[in-house]
């Protein structure tokens, strides 16, 4: 079982350039990653969203590239001389055409990358990728440690909010065969407040209370919330992405036990009720950052 959440940092060298690269990951419902490469490297993009893809399968997980270089060059920065050329062409026919002057400005060639500095010039994308490859793969394995690390963590803690609802499950199975006979009680004192003589054994507070046992029945909704609760330690015991299924569970357990609050009709067990979707609903919160 892995957290969505984790970090992982890494970084590659050459005798001239320093790449690093940082992932970090938050809960999301579905795989989002988010890449940022520097400008001029964009080519990058693919390549590392396929290599991240193949690591995780639920999470927003954002990518972050730097390429730094570790010494100062001659001519830091470079003009591309047949840019600028083609582009002071090209402004030239436009003001002719409409005539006006066109200027150009110094963020124009900044822009274009007309003037770029000699680290992005030097350090070619293709050149650089195998370096980029290893410091992502470092980074990525970091934060699938820490991702696994935070996952053994929830899964210790939703287990034990689960054991917290078994025992609720066992009292509410335990309380339940005696609600029709404390409504036997009742009625049977209602009518002797009411000076009405009725025996027990009497075939009509038989009847009505055979028809309230059946309609309070609880018995299948207990049944199912033990299967869902194997349900759940098995899927929490599994090496798959587990988090969606889980979330699913969390859903029918809750349907469950409303449907038990709903037709037991009886204080006891809708305070063991009211108690134990409090706890589920600390489970589904930590079951939201589980991939």
């Amino acid at each position: 079982m892995n957290s969505m959440t984790g970090f992982g940092r890494a970084a590659a060298q050459t005798d001239r350039y320093n790449i690093l690269v940082e992932i970090s990951g938050v809960n999301r419902k579905q795989t989002e990653i988010a890449v940022n490469v520097p400008r001029g490297y964009a080519e990058w993009d693919a390549s590392v969203r396929s290599i991240v893809q193949g690591a995780v399968s639920r999470g927003r997980v954002g990518v972050s590239i730097s390429v730094e270089r570790l010494e100062e060059a001659d001519g830091f920065l470079q003009l591309d001389e047949q840019k600028l050329a083609s582009l002071a062409e090209l402004l030239n026919r436009a003001s002719d055409l409409t005539g006006q002057p066109l200027p150009l400005q110094a963020s124009d060639l900044l822009r274009l990358d007309i003037v770029t500095s000699a680290a992005e010039a030097s350090f070619s994308p293709e050149e650089a990728w195998p370096m980029v490859e290893k410091a992502l793969k470092a980074a990525l394995k970091d934060f699938i440690s820490m991702r696994a690390a935070e996952g053994a963590n929830l899964k210790a803690d939703v287990l034990g909010k689960l054991d917290v609802l078994e025992q609720f499950r066992l009292r509410i199975a335990e309380h339940a065969p005696f609600v029709p006979v404390r409504l036997r009680e009742a009625m049977l004192k209602r009518l002797a407040d009411a000076d009405l003589s009725v025996s027990a054994d009497d075939e009509r507070i038989i009847r009505e209370v055979a028809l309230f046992a059946d309609k309070c029945d609880i018995s299948e909704e207990i049944t199912r919330l033990s299967s869902h609760f194997d349900q759940f330690r098995t899927l929490c015991g599994s090496s798959a992405p587990a988090g969606r299924p889980l979330d699913f569970l969390c859903q029918e357990i809750f349907r469950e036990f409303n449907t038990i609050g709903s037709k037991a009709n009886d204080s006891t067990l809708a305070h063991l009720v009211v108690a134990a979707k409090t706890e589920l609903e600390k489970i589904r919160e930590q079951v939201q950052n589980i991939e």
